[in-house]
């Protein structure tokens, strides 16, 4: 008797359209092909073989990235929005600050008693050379 292993977690499981690839896989292979291999055939005679196969490959990786790669049952292209908004979208990192009411009572005690005893000090010389300028007149 046969026996077929069951996935326990059928979400995972993707539909295959054509040669055991998914819908996605085809449209992004399909758009490698239509991309690269014009510019192999373009570039064979400048470039010579080696080299416009190098450029062909370099052409049709991205594409075949973007088919291929899944993190977490998320594509390629989800995560890199992900990453551009995390780094460019929103802002980076948000320190965490609150108004110190402490200082701020050190602050206004400050003001109160150091800044005043300056205060009565100029107030206490400014009557005493009024009270020097009426003695001498």
């Amino acid at each position: 008797m046969a026996y077929v292993q069951v996935p326990k977690d059928l979400t995972r499981v993707k539909t295959k359209v054509m040669f055991n690839l998914t819908k996605r896989q085809l449209i992004c292979f399909g758009l490698g092909g239509v991309t690269a291999v014009p510019v192999y055939f373009l570039s064979r005679s400048l470039l010579g073989n080696t080299m416009a196969a190098m450029a062909m490959i370099l052409i049709a990786m991205p594409f075949f990235m973007f088919a291929i790669y899944e993190k977490d049952g998320r594509p390629l292209e989800k995560i890199l929005m992900n990453m551009i908004q995390v780094k460019f979208k929103r802002p980076g990192i948000r320190p965490y600050q609150t108004e110190n009411f402490y200082a701020a009572i050190q602050k206004e005690i400050y003001e109160k008693e150091v800044l005043g005893i300056g205060k009565e000090n100029e107030r206490a010389s400014q009557g005493q050379k009024k009270r020097a300028g009426k003695n001498k007149g």
